[in-house]
């Protein structure tokens, strides 16, 4: 079976991008654009960065930072929720060993 693909017309500090996308994905990848347009726009409005290869480099490497971040958390919450899993078996076993 072939993929639909389609191109999608993206804009990102002010310049047009067309990309080439599977159907489905298209919305993911509109708000992924415009995630990445208000990162650079917020970098830009600092006034500390010009240009936008420089700009882009910096928001690639915030965005980065925070997904880092995020899959660590995550990590820490699954190792949590193991730990606990573990607890409550157990619990279980010994108040199915008490009956």
């Amino acid at each position: 079976m072939t993929q639909q693909t389609q191109t999608v017309t993206v804009y990102i500090l002010d310049k047009e991008y067309h990309v080439v996308c599977p159907v489905e994905e298209r919305s993911n990848l509109e708000r992924a654009a415009a995630y990445l347009d208000g990162k650079m726009r917020e970098i830009r409005r600092s006034g500390k960065v010009i240009g936008a290869e420089r700009i882009a480099v910096l928001a690639a490497l915030n965005i980065t930072h925070d997904l880092q971040h995020r899959t660590r958390q995550l990590e820490e919450v699954s190792d949590m929720n193991g730990e606990q899993m573990q607890q409550l078996m157990g619990q279980l076993e010994q108040a199915l060993a008490n009956t």
